[in-house]
């Protein structure tokens, strides 16, 4: 008798678990007594690099090409760049930076020397897309201009004029060379970065050798006020540890530290894996591998700390993104891959970690715009797609600027041959008498439900809208009605107490609360 009650209460209890899985097992609580800390509108922003189709065919196209165009540049990507709300963008390069003499790339276009674009394909370059087409540009679509300057193949000199040409009011050759070349005021850049990848592409240079020529680069960039240091590939602590160290007492010359981690879901470089044809494991392996950023930013924060204790100094993710295999038949230099439901998430996670490290994250930028790795524009010939990768972003734009809420995420485990990672990522914000909340069910079979549950706020209205799509590796493309949107998103009306929100298998989803009085 007694046996048969425990097999009775066991099957109860296995019974349970099947048809209710996630239950009390995810739950956020939000901490508004301990909101202090604000999201940079920069954290959401993006990469430019002379790059395969970025910046040609990408961006600019030309006054006389049959595409619609706005001085050159693309009219459709203007407008989808303005509705997205682009922050920031970062120019020339990545490696192309240290290759880059900004010189070449002023005056005359029938007058501008071409360069070979030695680490991109090999392609020759004609120099039409330079400074003064960059900070055109950036006017054009709102965002503040990151210029990243040449240190691996530059010179002090050609820096430090460099900064005088975009910035300076007084009369020198510089602002006389400006003008001459049509543009009478200076450009309004706060951001600039000195050197890219300096411990590869850049100069293969010890962190150590890096920190004192960076100083000396700073200290005659004139006419900058945020300049940006190289920092470490992705978890080379002793690199943050030489920069922090040595800096010092120079904290003043240096108001950014750069980090950069590329999420490669394959084996190896020479393996990444197909953007769009994967399976479950690849699903899994990618989304652990983009939650590691989480890990790379708290070991490298609390470096910067023990230095830094006042965060003076701005942690700059100024490349992140999934980096796949290149598409079949493009070039092998051109990194052009598409973009599936899969990046979608990745995009979602990585903006959620960088929100809740908004306290020393200062700036991101996902690598890259158009055309290029894990971008939010495909175009081809006059045609456009916008990624799911876009939508992530435009979805996300309700954060900029806002106070980030701390959140204790509690959550079920999404298990997969004996592997787990979370099945929920969320952060949260308040901004114009609403609380944004942004969570993602990383389990592609199983829905989840949430509780949401804060002491602080009384809710009096809610709506929500909805990344997601029948399948993981779905994607939009040319031509054809694009499948990974976002779409509007039925939720409960508030009341007393927690909220319950049930996500749907792989999604991405915002939920908008209206604060009462």
């Amino acid at each position: 008798m007694k046996d048969r009650f425990i097999f009775r209460v066991l099957v109860f209890i296995l019974f349970f678990l099947i048809v209710y899985p996630s239950g009390g097992q995810n739950r956020v609580i939000l901490h508004p007594e301990r909101a202090k800390d604000t999201i940079s509108r920069e954290v959401y922003g993006h990469f430019a690099e002379h790059l395969g189709r970025c910046i040609y065919g990408g961006i600019y196209v030309g006054e006389d090409s049959p595409i619609e165009n706005i001085r050159g540049f693309r009219t459709d990507v203007i407008r989808a760049l303005k509705e997205m709300g682009i922050p920031v963008l970062r120019w020339p390069g990545g490696c192309f930076a240290d290759t880059y003499h900004w010189k070449d790339g002023i005056g005359p276009r029938a007058d501008r020397p071409s360069i070979v674009n030695v680490y991109w394909g090999g392609v020759t370059e004609d120099n039409s897309f330079g400074t003064h087409e960059f900070l055109d540009f950036c006017e054009l679509i709102g965002a503040e201009p990151y210029v990243n300057l040449n240190v691996g193949s530059g010179t002090v000199r050609e820096a430090s004029e460099w900064v005088e040409y975009i910035t300076s009011e007084n009369d020198g050759p510089m602002t006389r060379l400006r003008k001459q070349n049509g543009r009478e005021n200076p450009w309004k850049v706060k951001y600039f970065g000195i050197g890219n990848e300096t411990w590869g592409c850049g100069g293969n240079m010890s962190p150590g050798f890096y920190a004192d020529l960076y100083r000396q680069f700073a200290s005659f960039c004139f006419g900058a006020d945020y300049l940006i240091a190289c920092g470490a590939n992705a978890g080379d602590y002793g690199w943050t540890e030489v920069m922090m160290e040595k800096m010092k007492y120079h904290y003043w010359m240096m108001q950014g530290l750069s980090l950069h981690y590329y999420t490669v879901p394959g084996e190896s470089w020479a393996h990444k894996g197909s953007a769009i044809e994967f399976n479950e494991e690849d699903w899994h392996t990618t989304l652990k591998k983009s939650l590691h950023m989480e890990r790379l930013i708290t070991r490298h924060s609390e470096i910067m700390d023990r230095y830094d204790p006042q965060k003076t100094v701005g942690l700059i993710v100024d490349e992140w993104g999934n980096w796949h295999d290149v598409e079949t038949g493009t070039n092998a230099g051109f990194l052009y891959q598409r973009n599936t439901l899969r990046d979608a998430m990745t995009a979602a996670v990585n903006l959620n970690i960088f929100n809740n490290h908004c306290d020393r994250v200062k700036m991101a930028n996902i690598a890259q715009m158009v055309n290029v790795l894990q971008s939010v524009i495909l175009t081809r010939d006059d045609q456009l797609v916008l990624t799911p990768t876009y939508y992530v972003f435009r979805m996300y734009r309700v954060h900029q600027d806002a106070l980030m809420i701390p959140v204790t995420a509690e959550s079920d485990e999404y298990t997969l041959n004996g592997d787990s990672i979370p099945s929920l990522n969320v952060s949260a914000s308040l901004k114009d008498g609403a609380v944004s909340i942004t969570l993602c069910n990383l389990n592609p079979e199983k829905a989840i439900s949430v509780e949401i549950e804060s002491a602080g706020f009384h809710f009096t209205s809610a709506e929500g809208s909805v990344i997601t799509s029948e399948a993981m590796n779905d994607y939009n493309d040319f031509s054809k009605p694009e499948r990974v949107i976002f779409r509007p998103f039925d939720l409960p009306v508030p009341g007393r107490g927690s909220y319950v929100v049930k996500l749907p298998a792989k999604s991405v989803v915002l939920v908008r609360l209206t604060v009462g009085g």
